[in-house]
Protein backbone atom coordinates (compact mmCIF):
# COMPACT_ATOMS: atom_id res chain seq x y z
CA UNK A 1 0.00 0.00 0.00
CA UNK A 2 1.32 3.44 -0.60
CA UNK A 3 0.80 5.90 1.60
CA UNK A 4 -0.47 9.55 0.34
CA UNK A 5 -0.02 12.31 2.45
CA UNK A 6 -3.00 14.81 1.51
CA UNK A 7 -2.82 18.25 3.37
CA UNK A 8 0.88 20.20 4.02
CA UNK A 9 0.33 19.46 7.81
CA UNK A 10 2.51 18.93 10.50
CA UNK A 11 1.02 15.88 11.93
CA UNK A 12 1.00 12.36 9.31
CA UNK A 13 -2.25 12.24 7.00
CA UNK A 14 -2.68 9.26 5.11
CA UNK A 15 -5.94 9.01 2.42
CA UNK A 16 -8.47 5.85 1.94
CA UNK A 17 -8.30 3.62 -1.15
CA UNK A 18 -11.51 5.68 -2.39
CA UNK A 19 -9.87 8.76 -1.26
CA UNK A 20 -13.16 9.30 0.29
CA UNK A 21 -11.64 10.01 3.74
CA UNK A 22 -8.34 10.70 5.86
CA UNK A 23 -6.94 9.84 8.60
CA UNK A 24 -4.91 12.33 11.27
CA UNK A 25 -2.39 10.66 13.22
CA UNK A 26 -1.95 13.64 16.12
CA UNK A 27 0.04 12.15 19.27
CA UNK A 28 -2.80 9.65 20.99
CA UNK A 29 -5.31 10.75 19.02
CA UNK A 30 -6.35 9.39 15.24
CA UNK A 31 -9.16 11.73 13.87
CA UNK A 32 -11.20 10.36 10.44
CA UNK A 33 -12.20 13.16 8.40
CA UNK A 34 -13.98 13.82 5.18
CA UNK A 35 -11.65 15.41 2.57
CA UNK A 36 -14.47 17.64 1.05
CA UNK A 37 -16.55 18.99 4.22
CA UNK A 38 -13.55 18.42 6.35
CA UNK A 39 -16.12 17.03 8.70
CA UNK A 40 -15.31 14.72 11.34
CA UNK A 41 -16.44 10.99 10.47
CA UNK A 42 -14.68 9.70 13.70
CA UNK A 43 -11.95 10.11 16.69
CA UNK A 44 -9.68 7.67 18.58
CA UNK A 45 -7.52 7.69 21.53
CA UNK A 46 -4.46 4.95 21.49
CA UNK A 47 -2.12 4.63 24.14
CA UNK A 48 0.61 6.09 23.23
CA UNK A 49 1.50 7.92 20.17
CA UNK A 50 0.37 6.90 17.08
CA UNK A 51 2.91 7.08 14.39
CA UNK A 52 0.38 6.13 10.95
CA UNK A 53 -2.69 4.83 10.05
CA UNK A 54 -4.38 2.35 7.14
CA UNK A 55 -7.93 2.04 5.41
CA UNK A 56 -9.10 -1.54 5.12
CA UNK A 57 -9.90 -2.05 1.49
CA UNK A 58 -13.32 -1.57 1.17
CA UNK A 59 -12.85 1.44 3.31
CA UNK A 60 -14.78 0.29 6.50
CA UNK A 61 -12.08 -0.09 8.58
CA UNK A 62 -9.02 2.07 9.83
CA UNK A 63 -6.00 0.31 11.91
CA UNK A 64 -3.26 2.58 13.45
CA UNK A 65 0.20 1.85 14.61
CA UNK A 66 1.17 2.92 18.34
CA UNK A 67 4.08 1.87 19.61
CA UNK A 68 3.92 -2.32 20.11
CA UNK A 69 0.72 -2.33 19.61
CA UNK A 70 -2.04 -2.35 16.76
CA UNK A 71 -5.58 -0.79 16.97
CA UNK A 72 -8.68 -1.14 14.30
CA UNK A 73 -11.74 0.20 14.24
CA UNK A 74 -14.87 0.01 12.22
CA UNK A 75 -16.24 3.81 10.95
CA UNK A 76 -18.85 2.58 8.56
CA UNK A 77 -21.01 1.41 11.45
CA UNK A 78 -23.52 4.70 12.41
CA UNK A 79 -21.56 4.14 15.64
CA UNK A 80 -17.35 4.06 15.46
CA UNK A 81 -16.21 1.76 17.56
CA UNK A 82 -13.04 -0.15 18.44
CA UNK A 83 -12.95 -3.67 16.92
CA UNK A 84 -9.69 -5.08 17.95
CA UNK A 85 -6.45 -4.37 19.71
CA UNK A 86 -3.38 -6.30 18.49
CA UNK A 87 -0.80 -6.70 20.80
CA UNK A 88 2.26 -8.93 20.17
CA UNK A 89 5.29 -7.36 19.05
CA UNK A 90 8.34 -7.06 20.97
CA UNK A 91 9.33 -3.90 19.45
CA UNK A 92 7.70 -0.66 17.75
CA UNK A 93 5.58 -1.56 14.73
CA UNK A 94 7.48 0.26 11.83
CA UNK A 95 4.99 -0.85 8.81
CA UNK A 96 1.07 -1.83 8.68
CA UNK A 97 -1.08 -3.15 6.12
CA UNK A 98 -4.35 -5.10 5.20
CA UNK A 99 -3.85 -7.73 3.28
CA UNK A 100 -7.81 -8.37 2.95
CA UNK A 101 -10.69 -6.70 4.67
CA UNK A 102 -10.70 -8.75 7.25
CA UNK A 103 -7.32 -9.17 7.98
CA UNK A 104 -4.01 -7.03 9.19
CA UNK A 105 -0.46 -7.17 8.64
CA UNK A 106 2.01 -5.75 10.81
CA UNK A 107 5.78 -5.45 10.99
CA UNK A 108 8.04 -4.36 13.98
CA UNK A 109 11.59 -3.31 14.95
CA UNK A 110 11.93 -6.91 16.53
CA UNK A 111 12.33 -8.32 12.82
CA UNK A 112 8.82 -10.01 12.66
CA UNK A 113 5.78 -10.22 10.66
CA UNK A 114 2.83 -10.91 12.02
CA UNK A 115 -0.61 -11.74 11.01
CA UNK A 116 -3.53 -10.68 12.43
CA UNK A 117 -7.30 -12.07 11.70
CA UNK A 118 -9.86 -9.38 12.38
CA UNK A 119 -13.04 -11.33 12.77
CA UNK A 120 -14.41 -14.70 12.05
CA UNK A 121 -16.81 -13.65 9.32
CA UNK A 122 -15.56 -16.37 6.78
CA UNK A 123 -15.81 -19.29 9.33
CA UNK A 124 -19.33 -20.97 7.40
CA UNK A 125 -16.98 -20.93 4.62
CA UNK A 126 -15.97 -24.84 3.12
CA UNK A 127 -12.23 -25.77 3.92
CA UNK A 128 -9.83 -23.58 0.80
CA UNK A 129 -8.45 -26.63 -1.03
CA UNK A 130 -5.99 -25.01 -3.90
CA UNK A 131 -4.58 -21.69 -3.90
CA UNK A 132 -3.42 -20.33 -7.45
CA UNK A 133 -1.01 -17.17 -7.71
CA UNK A 134 -0.81 -14.93 -11.03
CA UNK A 135 0.98 -12.21 -10.17
CA UNK A 136 1.41 -10.84 -14.01
CA UNK A 137 -2.90 -11.11 -14.66
CA UNK A 138 -3.11 -9.50 -11.00
CA UNK A 139 -5.13 -12.33 -9.62
CA UNK A 140 -4.95 -14.78 -6.96
CA UNK A 141 -7.74 -17.95 -7.27
CA UNK A 142 -9.01 -19.93 -5.07
CA UNK A 143 -10.84 -23.07 -4.60
CA UNK A 144 -12.92 -24.89 -1.68
CA UNK A 145 -14.33 -28.33 -1.33
CA UNK A 146 -17.82 -27.40 -2.32
CA UNK A 147 -16.52 -26.44 -6.05
CA UNK A 148 -16.83 -22.43 -5.39
CA UNK A 149 -13.80 -20.77 -7.18
CA UNK A 150 -12.99 -16.87 -6.58
CA UNK A 151 -10.79 -14.96 -8.00
CA UNK A 152 -9.18 -12.68 -5.79
CA UNK A 153 -7.62 -8.84 -6.40
CA UNK A 154 -3.76 -8.83 -5.57
CA UNK A 155 -3.94 -4.69 -4.67
CA UNK A 156 -7.23 -5.00 -2.78
CA UNK A 157 -7.63 -8.52 -1.35
CA UNK A 158 -11.05 -7.97 -2.50
CA UNK A 159 -12.33 -11.11 -4.65
CA UNK A 160 -13.20 -10.17 -8.17
CA UNK A 161 -15.82 -12.87 -8.86
CA UNK A 162 -17.25 -16.33 -7.84
CA UNK A 163 -17.95 -19.51 -9.76
CA UNK A 164 -20.16 -22.52 -9.12
CA UNK A 165 -18.56 -25.70 -10.33
CA UNK A 166 -21.50 -27.38 -10.77
CA UNK A 167 -19.98 -30.93 -10.61
CA UNK A 168 -17.12 -30.18 -8.62
CA UNK A 169 -18.29 -31.47 -5.20
CA UNK A 170 -16.17 -32.75 -1.95
CA UNK A 171 -13.06 -32.03 -3.14
CA UNK A 172 -9.55 -33.38 -1.36
CA UNK A 173 -6.73 -30.92 -0.18
CA UNK A 174 -4.44 -30.69 -3.36
CA UNK A 175 -6.60 -32.70 -5.70
CA UNK A 176 -8.10 -29.43 -7.58
CA UNK A 177 -6.55 -26.02 -9.11
CA UNK A 178 -7.66 -23.01 -11.25
CA UNK A 179 -5.94 -21.24 -13.23
CA UNK A 180 -6.81 -17.71 -15.99
CA UNK A 181 -5.64 -19.39 -19.67
CA UNK A 182 -5.82 -16.27 -22.19
CA UNK A 183 -8.73 -14.86 -20.20
CA UNK A 184 -10.59 -18.17 -19.59
CA UNK A 185 -11.13 -19.76 -15.94
CA UNK A 186 -10.22 -23.48 -16.26
CA UNK A 187 -11.14 -25.84 -13.06
CA UNK A 188 -9.48 -28.96 -12.83
CA UNK A 189 -9.89 -31.76 -9.80
CA UNK A 190 -10.03 -35.16 -9.10
CA UNK A 191 -12.83 -37.57 -8.63
CA UNK A 192 -13.89 -40.92 -9.07
CA UNK A 193 -10.86 -42.55 -11.01
CA UNK A 194 -10.78 -39.51 -13.11
CA UNK A 195 -9.37 -35.93 -13.92
CA UNK A 196 -12.33 -33.50 -14.54
CA UNK A 197 -11.54 -30.41 -16.84
CA UNK A 198 -14.11 -27.22 -16.54
CA UNK A 199 -14.30 -24.38 -18.87
CA UNK A 200 -15.68 -22.01 -16.90
CA UNK A 201 -15.88 -19.44 -19.80
CA UNK A 202 -17.78 -21.95 -21.51
CA UNK A 203 -20.18 -23.56 -18.55
CA UNK A 204 -19.18 -27.00 -19.83
CA UNK A 205 -17.07 -29.87 -18.61
CA UNK A 206 -14.23 -29.50 -21.12
CA UNK A 207 -12.62 -33.13 -20.71
CA UNK A 208 -12.31 -36.59 -18.29
CA UNK A 209 -9.08 -38.87 -18.19
CA UNK A 210 -8.41 -42.10 -16.47
CA UNK A 211 -6.05 -41.63 -13.59
CA UNK A 212 -4.42 -43.39 -11.15
CA UNK A 213 -4.91 -41.68 -7.47
CA UNK A 214 -3.56 -38.41 -7.30
CA UNK A 215 -1.11 -36.99 -4.22
CA UNK A 216 -1.30 -33.56 -5.91
CA UNK A 217 -2.85 -32.08 -8.95
CA UNK A 218 -1.72 -29.24 -10.67
CA UNK A 219 -2.26 -26.94 -13.93
CA UNK A 220 1.21 -25.40 -14.86
CA UNK A 221 1.94 -21.92 -13.94
CA UNK A 222 1.86 -21.13 -17.70
CA UNK A 223 -1.31 -22.50 -18.61
CA UNK A 224 0.16 -25.41 -21.17
CA UNK A 225 -0.44 -28.78 -19.18
CA UNK A 226 -2.08 -30.37 -16.26
CA UNK A 227 0.30 -32.56 -14.18
CA UNK A 228 -0.50 -35.57 -11.86
CA UNK A 229 1.38 -36.55 -9.06
CA UNK A 230 0.90 -39.99 -7.95
CA UNK A 231 2.31 -43.03 -5.98
CA UNK A 232 4.82 -44.08 -8.91
CA UNK A 233 5.25 -40.90 -10.91
CA UNK A 234 4.36 -37.56 -12.56
CA UNK A 235 1.89 -37.53 -15.80
CA UNK A 236 1.55 -35.00 -18.32
CA UNK A 237 -1.21 -33.68 -20.66
CA UNK A 238 -1.02 -30.63 -22.87
CA UNK A 239 -4.33 -28.30 -22.37
CA UNK A 240 -6.97 -28.07 -24.84
CA UNK A 241 -5.85 -31.09 -26.85
CA UNK A 242 -5.48 -33.46 -23.49
CA UNK A 243 -2.74 -35.40 -25.35
CA UNK A 244 -0.04 -36.75 -23.14
CA UNK A 245 2.78 -34.55 -22.47
CA UNK A 246 5.58 -36.73 -20.77
CA UNK A 247 5.82 -39.21 -17.69
CA UNK A 248 8.30 -39.69 -15.20
CA UNK A 249 8.96 -42.44 -12.82
CA UNK A 250 9.60 -41.75 -9.22
CA UNK A 251 12.18 -43.51 -6.87
CA UNK A 252 11.06 -42.42 -3.89
CA UNK A 253 7.48 -42.91 -2.43
CA UNK A 254 4.63 -40.19 -1.13
CA UNK A 255 5.41 -37.97 -3.48
CA UNK A 256 3.88 -34.52 -3.38
CA UNK A 257 4.21 -31.36 -4.90
CA UNK A 258 6.15 -27.88 -3.82
CA UNK A 259 2.74 -25.93 -3.60
CA UNK A 260 5.50 -22.76 -2.85
CA UNK A 261 6.80 -22.95 -6.64
CA UNK A 262 4.69 -21.52 -9.39
CA UNK A 263 7.56 -21.14 -12.12
CA UNK A 264 5.97 -21.66 -15.84
CA UNK A 265 6.35 -24.99 -17.01
CA UNK A 266 8.36 -26.22 -13.98
CA UNK A 267 7.16 -29.17 -10.97
CA UNK A 268 9.08 -29.23 -7.98
CA UNK A 269 8.67 -32.65 -6.09
CA UNK A 270 9.21 -33.84 -2.38
CA UNK A 271 9.10 -37.30 -0.89
CA UNK A 272 7.42 -37.49 2.44
CA UNK A 273 9.33 -40.32 3.42
CA UNK A 274 13.04 -39.33 2.87
CA UNK A 275 12.79 -35.59 1.84
CA UNK A 276 14.14 -35.54 -1.23
CA UNK A 277 13.43 -32.93 -3.64
CA UNK A 278 13.23 -33.65 -7.55
CA UNK A 279 12.78 -30.45 -9.84
CA UNK A 280 11.42 -31.40 -13.43
CA UNK A 281 10.76 -28.98 -16.73
CA UNK A 282 7.79 -29.84 -18.77
CA UNK A 283 8.21 -26.91 -21.13
CA UNK A 284 11.23 -28.11 -23.35
CA UNK A 285 9.72 -28.10 -26.87
CA UNK A 286 10.36 -31.74 -28.20
CA UNK A 287 11.70 -33.74 -25.59
CA UNK A 288 10.22 -35.44 -22.69
CA UNK A 289 10.17 -33.76 -19.34
CA UNK A 290 13.99 -32.34 -18.48
CA UNK A 291 15.33 -32.60 -14.40
CA UNK A 292 16.86 -30.06 -13.08
CA UNK A 293 18.90 -29.28 -9.70
CA UNK A 294 16.11 -28.06 -7.55
CA UNK A 295 18.47 -26.13 -4.92
CA UNK A 296 19.59 -23.93 -7.76
CA UNK A 297 16.83 -24.05 -10.23
CA UNK A 298 14.45 -22.42 -7.75
CA UNK A 299 12.99 -18.83 -8.87
CA UNK A 300 12.68 -17.19 -5.46
CA UNK A 301 13.44 -17.35 -1.74
CA UNK A 302 12.17 -20.53 0.73
CA UNK A 303 9.52 -20.28 3.08
CA UNK A 304 10.01 -22.83 5.60
CA UNK A 305 7.25 -24.41 7.74
CA UNK A 306 8.67 -22.57 10.63
CA UNK A 307 7.66 -19.66 8.92
CA UNK A 308 11.34 -18.28 8.90
CA UNK A 309 12.29 -16.61 5.42
CA UNK A 310 15.37 -17.34 4.41
CA UNK A 311 17.12 -16.27 0.99
CA UNK A 312 18.27 -19.90 -0.54
CA UNK A 313 21.45 -17.47 -2.77
CA UNK A 314 22.70 -16.20 0.56
CA UNK A 315 21.26 -18.40 3.00
CA UNK A 316 20.77 -15.25 5.35
CA UNK A 317 17.29 -15.54 6.77
CA UNK A 318 15.11 -12.24 5.54
CA UNK A 319 12.28 -12.32 8.35
CA UNK A 320 10.26 -14.19 10.53
CA UNK A 321 6.58 -14.86 10.17
CA UNK A 322 4.37 -15.77 12.35
CA UNK A 323 0.60 -16.63 11.92
CA UNK A 324 -1.41 -15.53 14.97
CA UNK A 325 -4.45 -18.22 14.57
CA UNK A 326 -3.80 -20.86 12.78
CA UNK A 327 -1.60 -22.40 10.24
CA UNK A 328 -2.64 -22.15 6.41
CA UNK A 329 -2.92 -25.20 4.72
CA UNK A 330 -2.49 -23.49 1.09
CA UNK A 331 0.50 -21.46 0.40
CA UNK A 332 2.14 -20.07 -3.07
CA UNK A 333 4.96 -17.50 -3.37
CA UNK A 334 6.60 -15.60 -6.26
CA UNK A 335 8.99 -13.46 -4.94
CA UNK A 336 6.36 -10.52 -3.73
CA UNK A 337 3.59 -12.01 -3.24
CA UNK A 338 2.34 -14.44 -0.83
CA UNK A 339 -1.27 -16.01 -0.69
CA UNK A 340 -2.29 -17.89 1.93
CA UNK A 341 -5.26 -20.22 2.49
CA UNK A 342 -6.94 -21.97 5.21
CA UNK A 343 -9.11 -24.65 6.57
CA UNK A 344 -11.73 -21.58 7.68
CA UNK A 345 -11.75 -20.76 4.36
CA UNK A 346 -10.37 -17.25 4.10
CA UNK A 347 -7.71 -16.53 1.42
CA UNK A 348 -4.90 -13.66 2.75
CA UNK A 349 -2.40 -12.26 0.64
CA UNK A 350 0.69 -10.69 1.48
CA UNK A 351 2.77 -8.42 -0.59
CA UNK A 352 6.27 -8.19 0.69
CA UNK A 353 7.43 -5.40 -1.56
CA UNK A 354 6.15 -2.97 1.23
CA UNK A 355 7.23 -5.39 4.44
CA UNK A 356 10.59 -6.87 3.97
CA UNK A 357 13.76 -4.52 3.96
CA UNK A 358 14.99 -3.27 0.62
Amino acid sequence: MVIKSYLHVMVPTFLSPQTTQFALCNGKVVTVQNPDSRAIVAGFHTDVNAQFCCFSPDGRLVAAAAGETAYVWDIASADPHLVRTFVGHGNFITSLIFSSPSSLISGSKDSSLRFWKIDASSADQAPITSVSLQARAGVAISSDQDGVVKIWDLLTGLHKETFQIPAAKNIRDGNGDAKLIDGRLVFAWYESGKIHIWDAGKKELAKTLDVPYPRGLRILGDGSKVILVHDKGIQAWHMWTWEPAGEVKLKDKYPYLDSLCTDGPRVWIRCKLSLAQEGWDFGVSGSSPVSFDPSTGRPHPDIMWDYRIKDTVTGKEVSEFRWKHQKPVFIQWDGQYLVAGYNSGELNILDFHHMLPQ
